[in-house]
């Protein structure tokens, strides 16, 4: 059995990063993911909620924010309980165990689509090349 989903979209508002009891770092946030549910090109958004465990949560929560565009790969989750009225509920949300940043910092507050510089070159010295 497979269970696995990579969504590529825009955080909604700052991580909420948390602590277990036992001192585990959890951060969620919720990640705007465009549909075409059309041919003539129409988009819906889909809110989905987002779950970082460990280190990846202290990173996301360190360097990501509103807006920031990101690739998620992880696994969906879906778990009942019981709301404040006793009322038996579902929540689904992604289980992320690789988070990738997509664009810069600086960049998030930038249009989507407009030309932001990728790809600009790096510098390195031969002598770190292992082969």
């Amino acid at each position: 059995m497979l269970n696995r989903i990579v969504l590529i979209g825009r955080l909604t508002k700052e991580p909420d990063l948390r602590y277990t009891t036992s001192g585990i770092a959890v951060a969620k946030f919720t990640l705007a993911v465009d549909r075409r549910v059309s041919k003539d090109r129409e988009k819906e958004t889909d809110f989905i909620d987002i779950v970082v465990w460990q280190k990846l949560a202290e990173t996301c929560a360190n360097y990501l924010g509103k807006g920031r565009l990101v690739a998620v790969e992880g696994r969906l989750h879906v778990r009942s309980y019981e709301d404040n009225q006793g009322v038996r509920r579902k929540a689904a949300e992604v289980v992320a165990d690789n988070v990738r940043f997509l664009d810069r910092a600086k960049e998030a507050g930038a249009a989507a689509g407009e030309n932001q510089g990728y790809g600009s070159e790096i510098g390195f010295n031969e002598d770190d090349i292992p082969f």
